[in-house]
């Protein structure tokens, strides 16, 4: 008996010490799109969002609501662009080229931006003054080097998210416009692409 009890006693701490060596262990982290492909579905997202809402308008049934003033999925972009940085092995240049790729998207939204006085708000005036608004805050410049005098990793960390901010900036100003009819889609302007298709979920994967 007295074996039996430490064959089991030896049995019971490898098996704790095979649990913790396991806690220890990363946990595997799910993959995450790339920026490019987050904001092509983003701009997916709006486009079908916009089609719900002017089809309901045009059937007279009751409207849709619609968030004409929401970028939260390009916040949402840029922190999936850092956290894959993060992930990467290779955090600052890594970061350094997002910033790059966002500053680079920016020049083309801001590009295919009209000019306030060719927009045609007809009754809605009030979006009309929105969009002269925020086609300013797309077109600002910065008040200083904000992210300048921290360690090189904060400060690219920084800058990443103050290039996402100004992109957001010209997104929004794009969705005023396309909301009025003035401008075609990302698509068609050549500034986004079709996201990739979403993979179904296997019956069993985490909701």
């Amino acid at each position: 008996m007295k074996y039996v009890a430490i064959r089991l006693l030896m049995c019971l701490v490898a098996g704790l010490a095979g649990a913790a060596a396991h806690a220890d262990e990363p946990p595997k982290l799910a993959p995450l799109p790339s920026f490019e492909i987050c904001i092509d579905k983003e701009l997916a997202r709006f486009e079908r969002a916009l089609t719900r809402h002017h089809a309901s308008q045009r059937a007279g049934s009751a409207v849709q609501e619609f968030e004409i003033g929401g970028v939260t999925g390009v916040d949402l972009c840029g922190a999936i662009g850092i956290t894959n940085c993060d992930r990467s092995g290779d955090t600052i240049p890594c970061q350094r080229d997002l910033r790059l790729r966002q500053e680079a998207l920016f020049a083309r939204v801001s590009a295919a931006l009209p000019h306030p006085d060719a927009i045609v708000g007809g009754q809605q005036n009030w979006l009309g003054d929105l969009y002269a608004r925020v086609f300013a805050l797309a077109h600002g410049g910065s008040a200083g080097p904000d992210c300048a005098g921290d360690h090189e990793a904060r400060q690219v960390w920084c800058e990443s998210w103050e290039a996402n901010r100004t992109l957001a900036s010209a997104i929004l100003a794009w969705q005023v416009a396309r909301y009025l009819g003035q401008v075609p889609s990302a698509i068609a302007q050549g500034w986004a692409h079709e996201p990739p298709p979403t993979r179904p979920r296997a019956r069993g994967d985490a909701a």
